[in-house]
């Protein structure tokens, strides 16, 4: 039995996963898992979108409950080996494939800086990205209700001071986070930064220094493969004229109005 990954491209640990298993040509079946199953997310594209294997297929949500203990995406099945968790699939996978050093150096220093990078960002980028995804597309889906300012403006001021720490403290005046060629550090954080310009607030806006950052980064694992992973985030837009299943709108709603208040 060959390598499994249980993933949805709506979702950047997801993301990081796939982008670094196909710049890297590892050998791996796609399992393809729909977070929000037929009832809202699980769209499929309209024919001759020219989207690839991502979006081809079944969904795998059961297989994915089965895979991790924790039902959730990413999951990862190796043979009689399964695995939760973006960071623990990324060092697996850099380890059993021998990727590239830059990924995850062998210099001490170096790669405690990727483990440092990688701790932060957790509670800093993390934190306050995908916030932005829910405040201006998934609540107005399921709740109906008009998108609040304030919370928008509270998340992205959040967002904000984290990025000023990710050039100042993190990138500085060097071409990726931990020197001059690319790390695991980078693509676990160019997949989150990419969740609000999905929704229409781009972070790199007025910040060339990170702008060119993400400009190399997308040379580095290569612009098709960087685009065609985040096809689905950057067409987020288009759910606004979904129709949702009620059930699952009358299970969700009243507990994401709590986030409006």
């Amino acid at each position: 039995m060959g390598l499994e990954l249980y993933l949805d491209l709506l979702s950047q640990p997801c993301r990081s996963i796939y982008i670094f298993a196909r710049s890297n040509n590892i050998p791996f079946e796609f399992k393809h898992v729909e977070l929000f199953k037929e009832s809202v997310l699980g769209k499929k594209p309209a024919a001759g979108s020219g989207a690839e294997q991502p979006h081809a297929g079944p969904s795998h949500c059961e297989g994915a409950g089965k895979v991790s203990l924790l039902k959730k995406v990413p999951a990862l099945k190796d043979g009689d080996f399964t695995l939760a968790e973006c960071t623990a699939i990324l060092l697996y996978l850099s380890r059993k494939y021998n990727t590239p050093d830059h990924w995850y150096p062998a210099d001490i220093q170096k790669r405690a800086q990727v483990d440092e990078y990688l701790s932060w960002h957790h509670a800093n980028i993390r934190a306050s990205a995908p916030k932005t995804m829910w405040i201006k597309v998934l609540i107005p889906l399921f709740t109906g209700q008009p998108l609040p300012s304030e919370k928008l403006q509270e998340v992205m001021e959040g967002l904000s001071s984290s990025l000023k720490q990710l050039e100042e403290r993190f990138l500085q005046d060097k071409a990726f986070i931990i020197g001059s060629e690319i790390s695991l550090a980078d693509l676990v954080a160019i997949v989150e930064l990419m969740q609000p310009v999905g929704v229409g607030c781009d972070v790199f806006e007025d910040r060339p220094r990170l702008m060119q950052w993400r400009r190399r980064v997308e040379d580095a694992v290569g612009k098709e493969l960087f685009f065609q992973a985040h096809e689905m985030i950057l067409n987020i837009k288009d759910l606004s004229n979904i129709q949702i299943d009620p059930e699952l709108k009358e299970q969700l709603a009243p507990v994401l109005l709590k986030v409006l208040k």
